[in-house]
């Protein structure tokens, strides 16, 4: 069973900074392409960061120049440094993973429970 586990969020002033960390845990032989998604109240999930395993990485054009997505593949984590933070980044942030379990051997897509990041003053 493979698990993402999210950490980080919470409330903070506009302009200020969050860094929301997503850990998997579980019987992993590989981790792909990791990233972070959000939804905010009425609105479709969508597509913040993502990384590969090899590094490389994409941004929503909203989020260019504010968030930086990294990973640290022996912890097992990617984490989501969130700067000049606006009240329209306000939503849940889900983490997702490209995982292959030790238990199957074939690769599937997980997501975690989410956090709530609220930017407001």
């Amino acid at each position: 069973q493979v698990q993402l586990v999210e950490s980080g969020g919470g409330l903070v002033e506009p302009g200020g900074s969050l860094r929301l960390s997503c850990v998997a845990s579980g019987s992993i032989f590989q981790i792909y392409t990791m990233g972070w998604f959000r939804q905010a109240p009425g609105k479709q999930r969508e597509l913040v960061a993502k990384i590969s395993h090899y590094d490389g990485t994409n941004y929503a054009d909203s989020v260019k120049g504010r968030f930086t997505i990294s990973r640290d593949n022996a912890k097992k984590t990617v984490y989501l440094e969130m700067n000049t933070l606006k009240p329209e980044d306000t939503a849940v942030y889900y983490c997702n993973a490209d995982v292959r379990p030790t238990t199957t051997m074939r690769t599937d897509n997980y997501w975690g429970q989410g956090t709530q990041v609220t930017v407001s003053s």
